[in-house]
């Protein structure tokens, strides 16, 4: 099944790529997803309601070339003045640790820590390898069934429309978001990850891992 899965998407990326109507299914599939998720993501803390637990939504610290990331930074930056506003109570950072000198969560966690968050504040999740996997194991692992998703808008918006398709309350904080050729590249690559988004849907795609349930307290 996991296999069909991978060709499908390998599949349909190509038809989309290659074919005026997929550029057209791409427009559309894009628009539903922000209609879904209408009003549903903030920018102002003071706008935002409370939440019990924060998600961030992880990615690499550094870029190719050794320059901080940006993306990384303003996530930081606010998850940092969500738990500050006393908006959250708790910082849950999800993202990939799938190689030994690779460690997402563990570079939030540090620089979080240097921001004012205190340690036993935040909770990481070292299997957050895709945001559906962020997303249900947020469910299904730390037992949340609301919670407040930390990243930029685009990314926010996706991730918001994953967790309504599996009954998750979610809303969002912007983080700043990224301008220049890095920003174009990321932002060109999300109408591809919204199209992934709705076959993992159609799939009922499962996490790549589970384990034991955390709880968060």
């Amino acid at each position: 099944m996991k296999t069909l899965f991978n060709k499908s998407v390998r599949l349909f990326k190509w038809a989309l790529l290659l074919s005026p109507f997929g550029l057209f299914v791409i427009i559309c599939l894009d628009t539903y997803i922000i209609i879904e998720t209408e009003n549903q993501t903030f920018q102002n803390v003071q706008k935002i309601q409370h939440n019990k637990v924060g998600l961030v939504l992880g990615t690499s610290k550094f870029m190719k070339n050794g320059a901080l990331n940006p993306y990384y930074k303003y996530r930081v930056e606010a998850a940092v003045i969500l738990y500050k506003a006393r908006k959250i109570d708790f910082i849950l950072v999800s993202g990939d640790n799938g190689k030994i000198d690779y460690n997402e969560p563990k570079d939030f966690k540090s620089d979080l820590i240097l921001l004012g968050v205190p340690e036993n504040k935040i909770y990481l999740d070292f299997a957050g390898f895709s945001t559906l996997d962020s997303v249900l194991r947020a469910q299904q692992i730390f037992g949340l069934n609301s919670f407040t998703v930390i990243s930029q808008k685009f990314h926010n918006e996706r991730a918001i429309f994953l967790a309504q398709q599996k009954g998750i309350t979610a809303i969002g904080f912007d983080a700043q978001n990224v301008t220049g050729n890095y920003a174009v590249k990321t932002e060109l690559r999300e109408y591809l990850a919204r199209t992934k988004a709705l076959i993992t849907i159609i799939f009922n795609t499962k996490p790549k891992y589970l384990g034991e349930k955390i709880a968060i307290q």
